[in-house]
């Protein structure tokens, strides 16, 4: 029961690709946590448990022990500093940068953006969804393959699984899956053969 108590706590939902890069880290990692699924088509995040753990009602929340985190980036970073086996971010401090800022275009500039679809859904048109998030979609990844395109490898800053990795993989399947982005435009071909 006590080991039970201390496991880490991961609220989440299936197909939030915020959710998605911290399960994603935790198992890199190789962290047991325990999945709370939060059924957002529900509106399960606005229960009053749930608000208390997060009042804008997002998801993931991270519970370890007497701590509550919310929002990915800062998850990620958390998990960063307190489980530094297999540490997901690169020592180089250019490449570091370079994960911060790949990170940030998705968090800031790309999926608030493509998540305003059903807003301009309702509040334009049906017909104006799709159109709306492909385009902030598109135009993120162009950023990011500018950003990308000096110092990726096998991965998106090199030869090892990073952070923008954590980042971009969700991205992309969101992208591709919810919002019919053809990606081929956008990949950055590694420097080494």
């Amino acid at each position: 029961m006590a080991h039970e108590e201390k496991k880490l706590k991961l609220y989440s939902y299936w197909r939030s690709s915020c959710s998605c890069r911290i399960r994603i880290a935790l198992n890199l990692k190789g962290l047991e946590y325990q999945y709370i699924p939060v059924n957002l088509l529900k509106g399960e995040q606005f229960s009053p448990e749930f608000q208390k753990l997060n009042p804008i009602g997002y998801v993931p929340v991270l519970v370890d022990g007497d701590i509550v985190i919310s929002d990915s980036f800062a998850i990620f970073m958390y998990l960063e500093e307190k489980y530094p086996q297999h540490p997901l971010l690169p020592s180089d401090l250019q490449k570091k940068a370079l994960n911060f800022q790949a990170a940030n275009i998705v968090c800031s500039s790309i999926q608030p953006l493509q998540n305003l679809a059903k807003y301009i859904e309702e509040k334009a048109s049906p017909d104006e969804k799709i159109p709306w998030a492909k385009r902030h979609i598109e135009k993120g990844f162009e950023a990011l393959e500018k950003l990308l395109k000096d110092h990726a490898g096998i991965y998106a800053t090199g030869d090892e699984v990073f952070m923008a990795d954590l980042f971009l993989a969700p991205q992309v399947h969101a992208g591709i899956k919810r919002f019919n982005v053809d990606m081929v435009p956008w990949q950055t071909h590694p420097q080494k053969a």
